[in-house]
């Protein structure tokens, strides 16, 4: 009775915990950080902005902004946006010091998958995700045009410019200028360099004023620049003379607004901070919307006519905000109101509930007493019942396994006599001498290896079935084990220097002799060997060392690799059958170390693995017999190398290697990805002679696409780093190699696996064994279907349109550069750069990727569309010659008549002549 108090009193606890945590509100929302690198503090303008971003993100609770101060310094600033990188924020916002320096931090950012802003300064290149900012070029030209509508007779302008290398300073001035040099009145004297700081102009202009006085007006790229100008023109006695013109129009004691009212500016470009604007995209971006890439803000100009209706509106604006911050204030105290009064209601409601429970359990127990002793008694009976039935499961469970293992013994058995068969015809053939043809012997050798690794496999199911029924008998014989390591280190030589492995075999005393059972030994040896090889990268190290310490009783020997190692937490399970490790992408049964362990335990030895840098099995045998039973023990001869058959030409360095003489140009291109080598040198040996084959064991398999992209892709699905599912779903995704015809090898003929293939993109779907007759065809069909497909493209680019979808990710790329060369038809100046930028992808990859689909380059095709437009005007419309060669883009109609006539060999005058008769 008192256990069952406790676990009520325990519910209770659990209850009021859990009622606690549904009604406490879900507060927690996931903060995102956003990351703003300014300039610098300095001045009013960039103030203003951080005070209207502050504002917009203290509207929004789940936001976190993080203010940097550049203190104008490129090299201070480059290290804050390092430091928000490495804090991972989720938007990044940068007003740039310089646009060249800052760029390649900023593209770090981007290409780290960072959403990146760029404010009021731009950078070079397109790699961010949306620029805000008033468009500067735009500010320069208002400023001039301003000046031209208020300068009636010639007059003379000084230029002061910002920060030499800043994108503001830049385009200002070009604006400024481009608008200046166009008119007749106004003339730019000189310009001066500055910091945008007024200090850094006035002893220069003080000297240029001095010795030019014929100056009329002053065209400052700041309000901060304008006021210095304004105390030196003052100093010098030339402020009735000269007027001056600034950019900003901010708010405020010395702001451009005040400036302008006081007279001391003429007027000031209203130039605004975007502080509102870049939040509010901030918003956009964090709610998966789609940011326009370009947002340029509106500038108008202020002067004595506009400015009183500004600062009023300024002054409002600045109102508002108060208003709203002080309503957010009321808020939150009203939510710590309800907070407090709902808690003080949840204890309340908890303690009603408690007092119930309490009084229900006490009536529930009386009754729960007397039931308990009947429910005991039905379920003793229930268990009884149950395991009679688990027992009889468990016998009929075992007779069928039983009868399974016996066929699958039994099987594998019958597969021992068709493969000896083969070995032993294969003896003959070599014995014969009858094979003179190396492509023949290679071929040959081929089937032997591959026969006798079957042959071993067969041979490792067999002793895993003894080892289960306990069958094994030691027939341990004297022997010498450096000679015995010997004799199988040389069947692991050629595959050493083949993958370039540094394979070697060490032993402090090449006399010692132990007793083992040669047969079971030889094959613990062929198991860590070939998980050694198998593991271990080329250019990699395995290592056998036989170490014999006189002083004990046991001889160790080491097999050590530096292969992908095993993770320390798997360790404990390596000997177990049939598993694999985590880390593990080759095909393996699972069971050769089970083997191994059972064969070393027989010899009465231990067998220990240790994965640092590698893998490394250390196996203990005792020296001498005492530990051996008589029967155990029997006489063998001294240990013989009994090779079956020793080829005078390696199978795998001839005719599988022969190279491809004719030129690269008259064949089609084919990479083939695959992890086994026998299977790729025979692939590569039989295509040779038809395309140009290039090899890959997976590991490099995108990286070779990329770099090479092949006409055709045939990719293994079993590799050790990415499967072939993953690599042709890439490569599909990938605009430079999306094109590639793929072709899957597999050992699986599941649906499953059909259904993946064909969601990663494969073309076909080979199964093994396949027939190579079937491959060969297969890779000319696909081959031909992709000409007829580049045919079509060819003699349509013209005509294809977007709502002529075919599902094709080709189509669709020529669609979007049909319709921006479309939309940019009549301009003459539009170059394949801006096409792919358009295309967001740069000049090489277009060039690239159109030559592989129609096997054009991107300006012959740009002016074949337009020579195709013309030829349509001149059959359908009244425009003459030379307006439909500027209609269609040429910058002059000779240039027009030339390539129009080049193509088609008649002029446009006498193609429309001829086509209206």
């Amino acid at each position: 009775m008192k256990l069952r108090f406790n676990v009520l009193l325990r519910l209770i606890l659990i209850f009021n915990l859990l009622f606690l945590a549904a009604c406490k509100p879900n507060n927690e929302q996931h903060i995102y950080k956003i990351g703003f690198s300014q300039t610098g503090f300095a001045d009013d303008w960039r103030k203003a902005m951080n005070q209207s971003m502050q504002i917009q993100a203290a509207f929004n609770p789940n936001t976190d902004l993080k203010i940097l101060n550049g203190e104008d310094n490129v090299e201070k600033q480059i290290k804050d946006i390092e430091q928000l990188i490495k804090e991972k924020v989720d938007v990044l916002i940068v007003s740039p010091v310089k646009s060249k320096p800052i760029t390649p931090i900023v593209e770090k950012a981007y290409k780290a998958g960072i959403s990146v802003l760029i404010v009021d300064r731009k950078i070079e290149g397109n790699n961010y995700t949306a620029y805000i900012g008033a468009d500067n070029y735009q500010v320069g030209a208002d400023a001039a045009n301003y000046l031209a509508s208020v300068a009636n007779t010639k007059s003379n302008i000084l230029e002061i410019k910002g920060l030499s290398g800043s994108s503001p300073a830049l385009e200002r001035s070009l604006g400024f200028n481009n608008v200046i040099n166009k008119s007749e009145n106004l003339n730019v004297v000189t310009s001066l360099n500055s910091n945008w700081e007024s200090y850094s102009i006035k002893d220069s202009l003080r000297y240029f004023l001095k010795i030019n006085n014929d100056i009329n007006y002053i065209f400052a790229h700041n309000d901060r620049l304008a006021l210095g100008a304004w105390e030196v023109v003052k100093e010098v006695g030339l402020q009735q003379d000269l007027k001056i013109i600034g950019v900003d129009g901010l708010p405020g004691p010395n702001g451009g607004i005040q400036l302008v009212q006081e007279n001391i500016l003429m007027a000031t470009m209203l130039y605004p901070t975007g502080g509102d604007e870049t939040m509010k995209l901030v918003s956009m971006i964090l709610n998966n919307q789609k940011v326009p890439k370009n947002n340029v803000l509106k500038t108008i100009v202020i002067d004595s006519r506009n400015a009183e209706i500004m600062k009023n509106q300024y002054d409002k604006i600045a109102q508002h905000q108060l208003d709203i911050e002080n309503q957010q204030k009321r808020i939150s105290k009203q939510e710590r109101i309800y907070s407090t009064q709902k808690n003080v209601l949840r204890i309340v409601l908890i303690l009603l509930f408690t007092s119930i429970l309490l009084g229900a359990y006490s009536i529930y127990s009386g009754y729960k007493i007397k039931k308990s002793k009947r429910e005991l008694e039905i379920q003793n009976n229930k268990i009884t019942v149950q395991r009679n039935q688990i027992k009889k499961i468990a016998e009929e469970v075992k007779i069928s396994n039983e009868a399974k293992v016996n066929f699958f013994t039994g099987l594998s058995h019958e597969f021992k006599t068709p493969l000896t068969l083969i070995l032993s015809s294969i003896e003959s053939l070599s014995e014969s001498k009858t094979i003179k043809d190396s492509k023949m012997l290679s071929e040959v050798g081929l089937i032997f290896n591959n026969s006798k690794r079957l042959l071993r496999l067969i041979n490792q199911l067999l002793d895993f079935r003894k080892i289960e029924d306990r069958k094994f008998i030691l027939k341990a014989s004297e022997t010498n084990l450096f000679e015995f390591s010997k004799m199988v280190f040389k069947d692991f030589e050629k595959e050493a220097q083949k993958r370039d492995i540094k394979f070697s075999l060490a032993c402090n005393n090449e006399a010692l002799k132990v007793f083992l059972d040669r047969n079971l030994m030889d094959k613990v040896y062929f198991n860590l060997l070939s998980n050694a090889f198998k593991f271990t990268p080329n250019n990699g190290t395995v290592k056998i060392n036989i170490e014999d310490d006189a002083e004990s009783n046991f001889v160790k020997i080491h097999f050590k690799d530096s292969g992908i190692g095993i993770p320390e937490n798997e360790l404990k399970n390596v000997f177990k059958p049939f598993y694999q490790g985590s880390n593990n992408n080759q095909p393996s049964s699972g069971i050769g170390l089970h083997i191994s362990k059972e064969f070393i335990e027989l010899h009465k030895g231990t067998i220990e693995v240790f994965s640092k840098h590698g893998t490394e099995f250390i196996i203990s045998l005792y020296k001498g017999k005492a530990h051996l039973n008589p029967e155990e023990i029997i006489f063998e001869p001294d240990v013989i190398d009994d090779s079956i058959i020793k080829f005078e030409n390696d199978y795998e360095d001839d005719t599988f290697n022969q190279q491809n003489t004719e030129s690269p140009d008259e064949h089609y291109s084919i990479l083939i990805v695959e992890d086994n080598p026998d299977l790729l040198k025979y692939l590569k040996g039989k295509l040779n002679s038809e395309y140009k084959v290039y090899t890959s064991e997976g590991s490099d398999a995108i990286e070779k696409a990329l770099e090479i992209v092949p006409d055709i892709l045939i990719c293994d699905v079993n590799l050790p780093d990415k499967n072939g599912f993953e690599i042709c779903k890439l490569l599909k995704q990938d605009l430079r190699t999306s094109h590639i015809p793929t072709i899957i090898l597999t050992a699986l003929n599941d649906k499953d696996s059909y259904i993946k293939g064909l969601q990663s993109g494969a073309d076909l779907f080979l199964t093994k064994p396949f027939s190579f007759g079937i491959l060969f065809q297969s890779i000319k069909t696909l081959l031909f279907n992709r000409e007829k497909l580049r045919y079509y493209y060819v003699n349509n680019m013209h005509k294809i349109e977007s709502d002529q979808n075919f599902g094709l990710f080709e189509q669709n790329f020529i669609t979007s550069i049909n319709k921006l060369i479309e939309n940019n038809l009549d301009n003459s100046k539009f170059s394949v750069e801006q096409l792919a930028e358009g295309l967001n992808i740069s000049r090489v990859q277009l060039y690239r990727k159109l030559k592989a689909i129609l096997g054009v380059n991107i300006s012959d095709y740009i002016l074949n569309i337009r020579l195709e437009r013309a030829k349509v005007l001149l059959e359908t419309s009244p425009l003459t010659v030379s307006e439909i060669a500027y209609a269609t883009g040429f910058s002059t109609p000779n240039y027009f008549s030339t390539t129009f006539k080049n193509k088609y060999n008649v002029s446009p005058k006498t193609h429309r002549t001829e086509f209206l008769k």
